[in-house]
């Protein structure tokens, strides 16, 4: 028979141990990472997964990330701020302009020919994001990067050499700048996530989109169309993305933890994130090259005919902030500043 005793002491043990089992699993963490791309996309593949793996090695082990691309985690590209907010998914990468005019002060870095290049403009846009938006536009996350894209440009079906090429021409373009600088250029502009286009270029609901080359290869862009309008080394425009976590799930991490994630987020990983971006342009050109895709390359004066056709867009944005209450002048003038001064 067990006495009264040897009952005891094995109940100490048995909770002993479930102690023990309990501080080792509130040591280890998974965090569910979301995003609208396919998992051997660029961006996936070269940042994304890359900056999980580091976080995971800082962690020694006590992160693990699971990755969720192409929305597998439910709901659509433009959802993805409110889901990493709601705690749908604990870290998320999007498109801001997403969801127009949620996130106005990031629209700074989409206005035409203003980023110098991707590493640079990246780093200047996260010295200006902790500046202005960090309290305020993210305030309802943390914030683990900001960074955009190599330059942008146009892929079409029908050759786009001159401002008048774009007239009537239905048109996918990525943000509410965008949108505006295709209008004012006379395109017809149709917003969409960029998976859709695919698609929508092979249904002729569009016949040209301005995306980076990067992303062209996982989208068979050069498949569906022929033509390929650069703008020599100017960026026609950008896109502002933002990677981000769940805030209380941050908090809610121990020190090291946390110390784990900021030691692979920030001003840096911005940087080499846009670097990285604008690094995979050049092969996914290769492949329209390849292909004896019609690529072309505007000179300097035909940039300038664009650069005054969008003139205009500047002024329009800046006394839309003033109305939204900000100094619009301010802004474009700080952001101007700090891409200077990131220049290399």
């Amino acid at each position: 028979m067990i006495t009264k005793r040897k009952l005891m002491s094995l109940a100490a043990s048995a909770a002993m141990a479930a102690g023990m089992g309990t501080s080792a699993m509130a040591q280890e963490v998974t965090l569910k990472m979301h995003q609208f791309l396919p998992a051997q996309a660029n961006v996936p593949k070269l940042v994304l997964e890359p900056w999980a793996e580091r976080v995971e090695e800082a962690s020694g082990g006590k992160i693990k990330i699971d990755h969720y691309p192409s929305m597998q985690l439910g709901g659509k590209p433009p959802e993805l701020y409110g889901q990493v907010t709601d705690g749908v998914a604990d870290i998320t990468w999007t498109v801001l302009g997403y969801t127009p005019g949620r996130f106005p002060q990031s629209e700074v870095f989409e206005l035409p020919f203003i980023m110098t290049n991707a590493e640079d403009t990246s780093r200047a846009y996260w010295q200006y994001a902790e500046a202005n938006m960090m309290d305020k536009d993210f305030k309802d996350v943390k914030v683990l990067a900001v960074w955009v894209h190599g330059p942008g440009l146009i892929h079409s079906k029908e050759p786009i050499r001159s401002v008048s090429d774009l007239n009537g021409v239905k048109l996918r373009a990525p943000t509410r700048v965008a949108n505006k600088l295709f209008t004012a250029l006379g395109a017809t502009p149709i917003g969409m996530p960029v998976p859709a286009v695919p698609e929508a270029l092979s249904k002729g609901v569009i016949g040209a989109a301005v995306i980076p080359w990067e992303v062209t290869g996982a989208l068979k862009v050069p498949e569906l169309v022929n033509n390929h309008t650069e703008f020599g080394d100017e960026s026609l425009y950008t896109t502002a993305f933002v990677f981000a976590m769940n805030k209380e799930k941050y908090e809610s991490l121990p020190d090291d933890l946390k110390a784990a994630i900021d030691s692979q987020s920030g001003e840096d990983f911005s940087a080499l994130a846009g670097k990285l971006m604008a690094g995979a342009d050049a092969p996914s050109r290769a492949v329209a090259v390849e292909r004896g895709n019609n690529i072309i390359t505007l000179s300097a004066d035909e940039v300038q005919e664009w650069k005054d056709a969008a003139a205009g867009i500047e002024a329009e944005w800046i006394a839309e902030m003033d109305e939204l209450g900000f100094d619009g002048q301010a802004l474009v003038d700080q952001a101007k500043a700090l891409i200077a001064e990131n220049t290399k």
